[in-house]
């Protein structure tokens, strides 16, 4: 065969594999499966109302034509965004990928289809439920690290310095589960190589790809499971630790959320799970 009917059938079967894995992998987020995707953040990772962790991560490209700078990146090197929503598994619930290089996670979360369909009610989160062995009603959220907005259902850390131990503990216990989208990022980019160098592709193309790895890295998960042990690894940071304290004034809601979590993680020992 040649290579054009070669290269043609790969990106038959990416699109197939898509198409096919993405209803019973990743299907649409519903109010039912919000719950239960809280359910096992609280029971593995001790934060109750989580239902997901959100992140970005930056996959290498050559230049777009007649693009300018708009995927050069602040790690300075080209690429688009996969900006991913993770549940307690390490499991992809949510993905959007495409994103410009040059833009901040918070532009990149604010410009997504995920962040389109929540304040459009496309996605529709679960109403508010009581936190474990309290009578306190909080509301369910995201968690995310420094370089996103805090929101009504977004939750990021206090910002550094001169932090009171409630505000730390908070801190440690929000890392403690946004980890798990880290940890979804390494896994994929030790298991898929195409990820962990330049893909010469246009950014449709890569696009496509991204996808049908992330929906394979679900599949393999719901067939042989994972250990949430997983441990960090250099390619599970962050690629926006370093942008931290860049997004706007949050709204006396969302400081309220926060601050809700706070008090209840302060009267509320962290448990570990028995390995």
């Amino acid at each position: 065969m040649g290579a054009s009917t070669v290269g043609a059938i790969v990106w038959e079967t990416i699109d197939v594999l898509w198409e096919e894995l993405q209803p019973l992998h990743m299907p649409v987020l519903t109010r039912e499966s919000f719950r239960s995707i809280a359910d096992d953040f609280s029971k593995i990772w001790n934060f109750p109302n989580c239902i997901g962790a959100l992140d970005g991560k930056h996959v290498r490209i050559r230049c777009p034509k007649l693009s300018g700078s708009m995927f050069y990146n602040y790690k300075q090197y080209i690429s688009v965004v996969l900006q991913a929503l993770v549940n307690a598994k390490y499991r992809f619930i949510a993905i959007d990928v495409g994103g410009y290089g040059k833009q901040s996670d918070e532009g990149t979360f604010q410009a997504s289809n995920l962040y389109r369909a929540i304040l459009g009610g496309k996605i529709q989160i679960p109403e508010l439920r009581t936190l474990p062995e309290t009578n306190v009603v909080a509301p369910f959220v995201f968690v995310a690290d420094e370089a996103y907005p805090l929101m009504d259902f977004l939750l990021k850390p206090y910002g550094r310095g001169n932090l009171s131990l409630e505000e730390e503990c908070f801190n440690k216990r929000l890392s403690r589960s946004r980890k798990t989208v880290e940890c979804a990022f390494g896994i994929l980019v030790s298991k898929w190589g195409i990820l962990d160098k330049p893909i010469k592709a246009d950014t449709e193309p890569v696009d496509r790809i991204v996808k049908c790895v992330c929906i394979l890295h679900n599949a393999i998960i719901d067939k042989d499971g994972m250990d949430y042990n997983y441990t960090e690894t250099e390619q599970t940071r962050s690629d926006s630790s370093v942008m931290w304290n860049r997004c706007g004034q949050p709204s006396n809601d969302a400081k309220t959320t926060r601050d809700i979590f706070t008090a209840y993680f302060s009267q509320q020992p962290l448990e570990y799970r028995e390995s």
